[in-house]
């Protein structure tokens, strides 16, 4: 069996990614983008029990499951989902001395990262994890319950 192309391509999906997000972002270096898109996809796992992280890892193109999934401690776990503040905050938290991101930046991740992914798969994914995932990823939740 070949290879498959999710891996082939792997390097170049990624860097379409990164480069859209960088935009969304208005930063100018690959790394500053790599630090807000790292610390929005964690700070989203640090919500989610373990089959939750491997079912969402799996809507992820290849780089990106492996930044998602990378260092992972069943000891990261939170219980509360929180809100969007909480959210803000712990995402400008991650890295802070090489960290560019703002109250603007998991919504922008949010908003490139579906542009990336098999939409309706990421949707159903979400949904399985419940309304706050959905939230977090930009979609209205109370509309897909």
């Amino acid at each position: 069996m070949p290879m498959p192309q999710e891996y082939q391509l792997a390097s170049q999906h990624y860097e379409s990614f990164l480069t859209a997000a960088r935009e969304a972002l208005h930063l100018t270096t690959r790394n500053q983008t790599y630090t807000c898109v790292q610390a929005t996809l964690l700070v989203f796992r640090h919500r989610l029990t373990a089959e939750q992280i491997l079912m969402f890892a799996d809507t992820l193109p290849a780089v990106l499951r492996a930044i998602f999934t990378s260092g992972w401690s069943i000891d990261d776990f939170k219980p509360e989902f929180g809100d969007e503040g909480d959210w803000k905050a712990e995402v400008k938290a991650v890295r802070v001395d090489h960290n560019f991101s703002n109250d603007e930046t998991p919504a922008r991740v949010a908003a490139v990262l579906r542009q990336h992914v098999d939409l309706p798969r990421f949707e159903k994914v979400l949904q399985q994890i419940g309304p706050d995932a959905l939230r977090f990823w930009g979609f209205e939740a109370s509309a897909r319950i």
